[in-house]
């Protein structure tokens, strides 16, 4: 799966899943501010993640995630390494 495809699959189930309009999905966007994410909303968004990308998500690994471009690229860091396994 390349980056594009990646990308695309993100936003789709954040738009299904957050009902947030993909015209907010901006790479510099602020992740939290714009899908208005409280901490189950956290807990919601890990549960899809693991379900479509088909790995574990950590607590922890959300403390450097403020932007969708973070989000993106932890999201396409995580694929490669299950990928390479």
């Amino acid at each position: 799966m390349d980056k594009a495809s990646i990308i695309e699959k993100v936003n789709c189930f954040l738009v299904e899943e957050f009902e947030v309009d993909p015209a907010k999905l901006s790479p510099s966007a602020n992740l939290r501010e714009t899908l208005e994410l409280d901490s189950l909303d956290y807990i919601d968004l890990v549960v899809v993640i693991e379900s479509k990308f088909g790995f574990k998500v950590k607590p922890e690994d959300f403390s450097g995630i403020d932007t969708f471009e973070s989000f993106y690229d932890y999201v396409i860091k995580r694929v490669g390494e299950k990928v390479a396994s």
